[in-house]
């Protein structure tokens, strides 16, 4: 664990030292910063606690341009994936690749959405606040359809969810490197306290 936690600390440093020449690849071929925000925090596991420290700390965009753009990005999925996530995945599963990745997305949901299922609209809620690997508007969508919640109760959910991860992230993200300090040791404890529950 101490190994891990220094590799990702080196891991930053080298992003940090190379943040400008990634700044300028990107816009070399037409990626503007807002566009680089937007596009990140649509992708599933990264989500907006990616995007809004890259729009804060890498390329400084105001906080609250950053963080609405980012809320938005990680929203905008949302209705498409509670409403056709069970059709797509019937499709898509007829392809030996995709059906091994949607068996393994759903066990993995599965097996964290104990707790969504036991208190349903808050637990949904809480679970893609909380801005942990796994978590999110992503397994969530995912969570609510295994589940088969409503559609427009699961949508408000995720919304506040995403709502407050937003503000959590932004407040983290305006620290600099205090609030990735902070994330880190956070994460580290959640790390270690899940390995200690397995061990018993």
């Amino acid at each position: 664990m101490v190994y891990l936690f220094f590799d990702f600390i080196s891991l930053i440093l080298i992003i940090l030292s190379m943040r400008e020449a990634i700044i300028q690849k990107l816009e070399s071929i037409g990626i503007s910063p807002e566009l680089t925000v937007f596009l990140i925090a649509l992708l599933p596991v990264v989500e907006l606690r990616g995007a809004i420290p890259v729009g804060i700390n890498l390329y400084h965009l105001a906080w609250y341009k950053a963080s609405l753009l980012a809320l938005i990005g990680n929203i905008l999925p949302v209705p498409f994936l509670l409403l056709f996530l069970g059709e797509a995945a019937k499709f898509l599963s007829k392809i030996h690749l995709f059906r091994r990745f949607f068996d393994w997305l759903f066990t993995r949901t599965r097996k964290k959405s104990k707790r969504i299922e036991e208190y349903k609209f808050l637990g949904l809620m809480v679970f893609v606040a909380i801005p942990l690997p796994g978590t999110g508007a992503w397994t969530g969508s995912v969570a609510a359809f295994l589940l088969g919640m409503d559609f427009g109760r699961s949508l408000m959910a995720i919304a506040l969810g995403v709502l407050l991860a937003g503000i959590l992230v932004t407040g983290l993200s305006l620290l600099g490197p205090w609030g990735g300090v902070i994330a880190l040791i956070f994460l580290t404890i959640i790390i270690i306290s899940q390995m200690a529950k397995k061990k018993r």
